[in-house]
């Protein structure tokens, strides 16, 4: 398995797909599903019954999961860039194509 471009707490931005264009930060990351979850961003609708646990019922929001190809990490001035790795003092570091700048280390 390649190692993970998009981790939790990147800010990242939908390339395709209803919402298209919106950005948000990742809250949660699947790999073996290759899914992520982005705050703010398809959100989904269940319809609750009336239960002992939940007694009013009614309809819970929430953010489901979205494959990993649609969404790609935000640069400084919140545009998507792919993400390259290097080696920066004998530590692999991830690093924005288009401005060459380290995300994370």
């Amino acid at each position: 398995m390649a190692a993970a471009k998009i981790k939790k707490g990147d800010t990242v931005v939908v390339r395709s797909g209803k919402d298209k264009g919106r950005s948000g930060t990742v809250l949660q990351v699947l790999p073996k599903d290759e899914k992520v979850v982005v705050q703010g961003v398809n959100i989904a609708a269940r319809h609750r019954k009336p239960s002992q646990q939940n007694p009013q019922g009614g309809i819970d929001r929430f953010e489901a999961p979205l494959h990993i190809s649609k969404v790609s990490v935000a640069d400084k001035d919140g545009k998507p860039t792919r993400v390259r790795f290097e080696t920066k003092d004998g530590k692999k570091v991830r690093v924005a194509v288009k401005s060459g700048e380290t995300i994370d280390g």
